[in-house]
C-alpha cells in the first residue's frame, strides 16, 4: 500500500509501506495492505511506519487526520517530525 505524510508546509513521507500504526483519539490503530476505507481523526502522538516486516520508522505528529482509499493511506498533521 501506498502511504503519505503531509503538513500545510510540504509532503513528509510518501513511499510504498507494509502498514502504519496510528494515534486515533479513540485509541491507537493499525492499517495493512487491503485495509476496508475509513476517515478518522489523529491525536498528537507517534506514527510506526512498517516499511517491511523488519523494518520501522517513526514520527511525532500533532492532531489531524487520516483517509485509506483503494490501498492508499493519506495522513495530514498540523506537524510533523521525523524521529
Amino acid at each position: 500500500m501506498t502511504l503519505e505524510i503531509l503538513t500545510p508546509e510540504h509532503k513528509l513521507f510518501s513511499d510504498s509501506v507494509y502498514g502504519v500504526q496510528l494515534p486515533g483519539v479513540a485509541g491507537s490503530f493499525e492499517v495493512l495492505d487491503k485495509h476496508a476505507s475509513l476517515v478518522s481523526a489523529l491525536k498528537s502522538g507517534h506514527i510506526k511506519v512498517l516499511n517491511d516486516r523488519n523494518h520501522s520508522t517513526r514520527f511525532e505528529i500533532q492532531s489531524g487526520f487520516v483517509e485509506v482509499i483503494n490501498n492508499q493511506v493519506t495522513v495530514l498533521v498540523e506537524a510533523a517530525k521525523q524521529v
